[in-house]
């Protein structure tokens, strides 16, 4: 061991995982000079020191240790002396701050977030901060591409979290256990140039578009009439083209889907533009201000107009997409609304032939513009599409994942606080009726399994039911800024935090097996 930790001692640029048995003998050697819980996958060997991360009763700490002045000198706090298999060296403990984790990021490049290209892709959302280390061990099993920070300026607004908030704490939990692979880090469902520039200064690598307001959902069923005038009114001058000859580009003649040819007449464009055509000048606005505020730093590009009133028509994909190629703008995957119910943290509610056969069409269009990704938003725990999404897209699908993770808490919380856990229950029993106001959801409190006659072990199998899970899943943003449950909340959490990483990691491995 001696000669091992000589070895980490000497590495001067950041060393490969070490051995697991190497590991976890060093790990408690410096969990009892720091008397705290050394996290094994976290260590790090890097200018001639040891970086790691602990926790103890009051949380998670940063850790460097060195025999020699240098890096240690770099990370300011109070320091303690100790013997190491016979090895003198200085050791700093230090709060796991926004400006620690900046400093760790210089030391271990690594943990920034950066581009993640065409590969297949997961996006992990963690409302709460801990689920990080879970989904690092569900994905180790894949060969997806993780992105660990994906929050919406919705969920901050409702958890009281900044953009720099959430990209540290998966930053941290992706420290923690080793991951050495890449993250990316999805700034979901931007609406404003100011959010936009808020989580590009933070570091984000990805930037998900919802010009969702700018949808014209009338105009797929408006009489030819007013489809006219909604032409007319069209933003051309931003979308620097003419409506005849927009109809001259894609009505003019069939157009090569690779599988397939699709012919579109007049009638067929100009619907699709009239309903897209403010919402494609919007992500163009959005996309040449994200160049701007970028200012040459690399990022990935999402269109999602997901969260409208009927699905995406073939039609309307091939105008988004021909278009915004066009404008010159490059995006990495898009987001239709696709037939069905994508309600929240329950499984795909619809026709799967139907929605294969939309899919099919999605994805030629996908292959043809791009290649690009197809993105399934509200994707937790669509366990019965996944396939289906592999099998018509193959690598070009991107999965988004939010509240799940929040779900998995609670049933951590029913199994070691029970009474937290019912005391939860009702109050989300009384806060659906207005949290549900922003989500499409169809659950209801009135077919939801008696709680409380329910013995304590048994709670945790009510967020495998249907109503309770939707109901659950829409007050997180209630629960966790109720003074008499967010205290409790996290620090059972903390207390557990072991067993909520297992319950994250095997709710994630169902996923992303079948993604995979």
């Amino acid at each position: 061991m001696k000669d091992f930790l000589q070895t980490c001692f000497d590495a001067v640029e950041p060393a490969a995982a070490l051995f697991e048995d190497k590991r976890r003998r060093l790990a408690d050697e410096l969990g009892s000079a720091c008397r705290a819980k050394v996290h094994p996958c976290s260590i790090t060997p890097v200018r001639r020191s040891l970086i790691f991360l602990c926790t103890h009763e009051r949380g998670k700490r940063l850790g460097v240790v060195s025999p020699v002045p240098g890096l240690i000198d770099e990370l300011k706090g109070s320091e303690d002396h100790v013997l190491l298999e016979g090895f003198r060296a200085r050791m700093r403990i230090v709060q796991t701050t926004a400006r620690n984790a900046a400093w760790l990021r210089t030391i271990l490049p690594h943990l920034n977030a950066r581009p993640l290209g065409l590969k297949k892709s997961a996006g992990f959302g963690d409302r709460l901060g801990m689920a990080t280390p879970g989904h690092v061990r569900s994905v180790r099993k894949t060969q997806l591409a993780p992105i660990f920070a994906q929050q919406s300026v919705r969920e901050n607004e409702r958890t009281g979290r900044s953009p720099r908030d959430v990209l540290d704490d998966a930053m941290w939990g992706a420290f923690q256990e080793g991951w050495i692979d890449g993250f990316g880090a999805d700034a979901d469902h931007l609406k404003t140039a100011e959010h936009v520039a808020a989580f590009a200064d933070a570091g984000y690598s990805f930037f998900t578009i919802d010009p969702g307001e700018y949808v014209d959902n009338e105009a797929s069923r408006a009489p030819v009439r007013l489809l006219g005038q909604k032409l007319q009114a069209l933003p051309w001058d931003e979308l620097e083209t003419t409506s005849s000859d927009l109809q001259q580009a894609l009505a003019r003649k069939p157009i090569d889907l690779g599988t397939f040819k699709a012919a579109f007449n007049p009638e067929d464009i100009g619907r699709a533009a009239a309903k897209y055509g403010r919402a494609v000048a919007h992500t163009v606005r959005m996309y040449r201000h994200l160049e701007q505020v970028a200012a040459g730093r690399p990022f990935e590009f999402e269109m999602s107009v997901d969260e409208t009133d009927s699905p995406t028509t073939l039609a309307e994909h091939v105008y988004i997409a021909s278009e915004l190629r066009r404008l010159k703008v490059k995006w990495v995957s898009l987001a239709p609304r696709y037939v069905g119910s994508f309600e929240k943290g329950v499984d795909y509610i619809g026709d799967l032939a139907e929605f294969e056969k939309s899919f099919a069409g999605h994805a030629a269009v996908a292959k043809t513009y791009g290649p690009y990704k197809l993105s399934l938003h509200s994707g937790s725990d669509k366990f019965s599409i996944y396939p289906i999404a592999v099998r018509q897209a193959g690598n070009l699908v991107h999965l988004k994942t939010a509240g799940t993770s929040y779900l998995e808490a609670l049933r951590a919380i029913g199994q070691c606080n029970p009474r937290l856990f019912r005391a939860i229950h009702r109050f989300a029993v009384e806060r659906y009726p207005a949290d549900r106001a922003s989500y499409h959801v169809s659950a209801e409190t009135a077919r939801m399994p008696d709680a409380a006659a329910l013995a304590d072990e048994q709670l945790p199998v009510l967020l495998d039911e249907f109503h309770t899970r939707e109901v659950l899943h829409v007050t997180y943003g209630s629960v966790l800024n109720e003074t008499r449950f967010r205290a409790r909340f996290f620090e059972s959490l903390r207390r557990h935090a072991e067993e909520y990483t297992r319950i994250v990691e095997a709710h994630f491995d169902r996923h992303l097996s079948l993604l995979s």
